[in-house]
């Protein structure tokens, strides 16, 4: 029972939006999910989608795209990412598939892992940070730290807790943020993420171990549209 991620699917059933506008790597990226996600992942695994489902911005917009991953093989966790404007109620969210689990201010177990997470925000010093972020940044932090914590009172230890974001965890410097002392004040071994598209921001951000902790940047088109495997 393996754990995959992948974010930022971008899906759009509802009303069409080509992708392939922005990069020619998303043409037909639909189809790809589709075929590399079930030729990778069983029925018995778990995949953690971090944020950036669909351009649907009403439940109604966003159902067929919902249902869409849905039917994709083994169980979803579920980020919310920055585009994601149907998520009102978690709540009501974790009522509507038996095989998807909605994560935001709450932490899921994966086997002997707690799997925690937050949609996070650009940090201080990003070179689009402006004062209106700062409110974001700070609430955001906030939920990352009560989920982690919620895991914690439960028994779990940092090595067993994997931090699933939408946003990268550092600035566009990979410099230190409230995430990243997070992470070391808890001991936590593996945050993934997404957000970022194109070569160079790929080229700028946390990948594969740093300081103790190993980094996943699962961006859709970065992984060629195939879920990675995280454990």
């Amino acid at each position: 029972m393996a754990l995959y991620a992948m974010s930022d699917l971008h899906l759009s059933h509802y009303k069409e939006k080509p992708m392939d506008i922005f990069d020619e790597v998303w043409h037909n990226h639909t189809e790809k999910i589709y075929n590399n996600w079930n030729n990778i992942v069983s029925d018995e695994d778990t995949v953690i989608v971090n944020g950036d489902l669909s351009w649907g911005m009403t439940m109604e917009e966003v159902k067929p795209d919902l249902d869409f991953i849905s039917d994709l093989k083994g169980r979803k966790i579920i980020v919310q990412g920055n585009h994601d404007y149907f998520w009102n109620s978690t709540a009501k969210l974790n009522t509507l598939y038996d095989n998807m689990f909605f994560l935001k201010n709450n932490f899921t177990a994966y086997e002997n892992f707690a799997v925690c997470g937050a949609r996070g925000w650009l940090c201080p010093g990003d070179t689009r940070y402006t004062d209106h972020d700062n409110k974001i940044y700070l609430r955001e932090a906030g939920r990352l730290r009560s989920s982690v914590e919620m895991a914690v009172k439960a028994g779990y230890k940092g090595e067993n807790i994997i931090v699933a974001m939408h946003y990268p965890p550092t600035n566009d410097s990979c410099e230190n943020s409230l995430f990243t002392e997070l992470f070391n004040e808890y001991k936590i071994k593996r945050v993934i993420y997404g957000h970022l598209h194109g070569a160079s921001k790929y080229n700028n951000s946390l990948e594969g171990e740093v300081k103790g902790i190993e980094y996943f940047l699962v961006s859709a088109d970065y992984l060629k549209f195939k879920p990675i495997k995280i454990i």
